[in-house]
């Protein structure tokens, strides 16, 4: 099998490329390096260029003929930088994702799997959710997966296409055999800041601790970067025998923010302090998956603990630099 990643030489597309790689299939990578890193593409048949650029994507399949699915990650991920940007989320994310999936159904590709957000869902009052909670998008990135799983939608019901919404929840981790991590030095998730304290011998910042949880602290669903990729290698094999548009990708569990850090000082040798600060724009209180949607369709449950995932990321940040280069 042959698979087109979009964003493949991003955080999660070259996660996804290398689950691939181990799985025996073939991945093809397209990236616009905008965020990705070319390091990341390396022995991989890569292309670099906008989903958008109708001619690039036809030669990517004339030179491919046997691509039989896309993966669709390429995307703007930061959510205060959304509601900075708004203009500029809504066009890299639906209005190239809109012209993509145009130029997929041209050259015959009847299969893609988006990577969406769990951002998208109103939590209930316990903060859970499943594929069929209501949906409230509370900031621009969140609203631009949401309107691109409608817009899917729309153009699957008319058109020779089916579209797989994979809802991710909070990716943390490395690939395990430190192929890739974060591309970023200095990422803005609660995990990057935290291995950013721990390196700069300053207390972490807790971002909003008035939430309606059981300690006032935002609650996540971390899960490994890895399992979120075999996810998707489980969802390629059986792409075709799915009787769903979309399923939840979690662990199931909820962990707060301080949960976070109190995993965090188990793993370090030594504890960071922690400050309390205000909410960052467009954050909300969180939500984790109660879905077991993956485990009976997928045969897939995410395998790695919190703990793994802080150690795989600490192994990943030490090594970035030499990695990367800059």
């Amino acid at each position: 099998m042959r698979v087109l990643i979009t964003g493949g030489a991003g955080y999660i597309g070259s996660t996804v490329a290398s689950a691939c790689l181990d799985a025996g299939i073939e991945p093809v990578i397209l990236d616009s390096l905008v965020t990705g890193r070319r390091e990341f593409a390396e022995g991989r048949t890569f292309y670099e260029g906008d989903i958008s650029d109708g001619p690039l994507i036809d030669k990517i399949f004339g030179e491919n003929p046997d691509i039989e699915v896309v993966v669709h990650c390429a995307a703007l991920i930061v959510v205060p930088d959304s509601v900075a940007d708004p203009v500029g989320y809504y066009r890299a994310n639906v209005s190239k994702s809109l012209e993509f999936v145009d130029h997929l159904i041209r050259n015959g590709c009847e299969r893609m799997i988006f990577s969406s957000s769990a951002s998208i869902y109103r939590a209930g009052d316990d903060h859970t959710v499943d594929e069929d909670s209501p949906l409230a998008p509370q900031s621009p990135y969140a609203r631009t997966k949401a309107v691109c799983e409608a817009m899917f939608a729309d153009i699957a019901a008319g058109r020779p296409i089916r579209i797989l919404s994979l809802r991710y929840f909070n990716p943390i981790g490395a690939d395990p055999k430190m192929r890739t991590g974060l591309q970023l030095r200095r990422p803005s998730h609660a995990l990057g800041k935290m291995i950013e304290a721990y390196e700069d011998r300053v207390p972490f910042q807790i971002t909003g601790t008035g939430y309606p949880t059981r300690d006032g602290s935002g609650i996540r669903d971390y899960i490994h970067v890895w399992d979120l990729a075999t996810a998707h290698v489980a969802a390629l094999r059986r792409f075709d025998a799915l009787d769903t548009d979309v399923i939840n990708l979690g662990t199931g569990t909820g962990t707060t923010v301080r949960e976070l850090v109190e995993a965090f000082n188990r793993v370090v040798d030594r504890p960071i302090e922690v400050v309390e600060a205000p909410a960052r724009p467009g954050d909300v209180a969180g939500a984790y998956t109660r879905s077991d949607r993956a485990r009976r369709l997928l045969n897939w449950k995410a395998g790695h603990s919190v703990e793994q995932g802080i150690r795989h990321s600490l192994e990943w940040a030490a090594l970035r630099d030499s990695r990367l280069g800059d």
